[in-house]
């Protein structure tokens, strides 16, 4: 066993300075896996590279690791197949056909309802409610910077909220490799205390009921109640491939979205209980995630092969090029899990609560969590590159502290989410503008005052819940 120092810092210090610099998430794991190995086996730095060669294969000597990497690609697979066969566009088309909006009040309701209410993925649902909403949006005179504020604060912070979709997924797998005995009740234990996105989703409510629009955002309704769309410098974001959705399309249809996930929602509890024998909280999250995510898909193709949306082939090459596209996503959770597998070996949560025990009151280190794990996210524009590096450190200090480890998590899944939703960089900013079609600089300079705001509640929401737990 190797005794915790200050070098046992080294691996994830390495891979946060490293991500922040580069915002190359899986490189930066690499170099910090490379670093880990080369302190614990105190070799050179060639012989370091083999060993990390080998420690990123030994992930895949644990079946749940190997279940949650299938699962990702799988859900990549699933999505973009939604999108393809109009599953997606169907279920716009049957929202307008409703005619349910006819007040500015109520298209800013049913931006903000969309984005609850489609969780699957946060993109899907920046998309889907921006497609929706944004013709509404124009025709009410409301800002399109509002459009963008309303679905990016109800994508990302819906999505952690919600244990059945990939965002559960991942951080379930990485509390699995840190060694967590049961990573979805863990999960699951944390969404009363992930403070950010609650009061996120809560404030943005009460922005549209109170119509409180702060500084930059005052300034745009002002400008779109008075007949100007944009600035007259403003460059819009408009993808016309992503948003071809907001056509019509008889063949789309909303059951090619809505029957997957009511299937996923549905399957997901049980696999936990077959696998459980009985039992939700001892079942197994991976085992149910990949069933519910395959079943899912299954629902998905049966329905298209019925209706002869699409042929077998076409579903085929649809879903391989969806699994291709979450990729990259596969690969930071594998090289996260070979992190989390050297800094276990290293003992880094046991040196830092050390020396948090030492130098830093226990009851700071929540707001601290918060707010470094919010400076990297926005640094490098993701929430899950964050999760990757955050979270095995977190349920070391807890596990060291002997403490709560489901408020360690929210802390670290609060302030992943406050930095993806506040960063220029990130994702699904990007894809809030595009789908909002409005100038990205402007949403995101519309935007941060209210994340500021929600971030500001939430780190006395976690010094508080410190005082009371720790």
């Amino acid at each position: 066993m190797h005794e915790p120092n200050w070098m046992s810092v080294l691996p994830p210090l390495l891979a946060i300075i490293l991500a922040i610099l580069t915002r190359q998430v899986v490189i930066s794991l690499g170099m910090g896996i490379w670093a880990g190995f080369c302190i614990l086996e105190s070799v050179n730095p060639v012989a370091g590279v083999a060993l990390a060669i080998e420690g990123v294969i030994q992930v895949f000597s644990d079946a749940g690791n190997t279940r949650v990497l299938v699962f990702t690609l799988v859900i990549g697979g699933l999505i973009t197949t939604m999108e393809k066969v109009g599953g997606v566009g169907g279920f716009v088309q049957l929202l307008r056909q409703r005619a349910w909006v006819n007040s500015p009040a109520k298209a800013q309701w049913l931006a903000y309802l969309v984005g609850v209410v489609v969780f699957v993925e946060s993109n899907i649902t920046l998309l889907v409610a921006g497609s929706i909403s944004r013709p509404l949006f124009d025709r009410y005179r409301i800002s399109r910077e509002k459009l963008a504020y309303i679905i990016d604060s109800t994508s990302a912070p819906i999505c952690i909220l919600i244990p059945l979709n990939s965002w559960g997924a991942f951080v379930a797998g990485l509390l699995a490799a840190a060694s967590v005995s049961n990573p979805v009740g863990v999960f699951l234990s944390s969404i009363p205390l992930n403070f950010y996105p609650i009061t996120v989703i809560v404030f943005s409510a009460v922005v549209i009921w109170r119509k409180l629009d702060i500084g930059p955002m005052r300034r745009a309704e002002q400008r779109t109640q008075a007949g100007q769309i944009l600035w007259p410098n403003a460059k819009p974001m408009f993808d016309p491939p992503q948003l071809s959705m907001t056509q019509a399309d008889t063949r789309d249809k909303a059951r090619f979205m809505l029957a997957p996930i009511v299937m996923m929602v549905i399957a997901m509890p049980l696999g936990l209980f077959i696998t459980g024998g009985g039992e939700m909280a001892k079942g197994s999250g991976s085992t149910a995630v990949l069933w519910a995510v395959l079943l899912a898909l299954l629902t998905n193709w049966v329905l298209v092969l019925l209706h002869r949306r699409a042929g077998l082939d076409e579903l085929m090459q649809t879903f391989l090029k969806g699994a291709g596209d979450f990729l990259p996503v596969a690969m930071i959770l594998l090289f996260a899990l070979a992190l989390g597998d050297i800094a276990n070996l290293l003992g880094t949560g046991i040196y830092v609560a050390q020396l948090a025990q030492e130098s830093v009151p226990v009851y700071w280190l929540l707001p601290l969590l918060f707010l470094l794990s919010g400076f990297i996210a926005f640094s490098m524009g993701t929430s899950w590159g964050t999760f990757a590096i955050m979270i095995p450190l977190a349920v070391q200090l807890a596990v060291a502290l002997d403490v709560s480890a489901p408020v360690f998590l929210a802390a670290v899944l609060s302030g992943a989410v406050f930095g993806d939703h506040a960063s220029p960089i990130s994702d699904t900013t990007v894809v809030a503008s595009m789908a909002s079609a409005t100038d990205h600089i402007d949403h995101v300079r519309t935007q941060l005052p209210y994340a500021l705001i929600c971030a500001g509640i939430a780190a006395l929401a976690f010094l508080f819940a410190g005082l009371l737990i720790l």
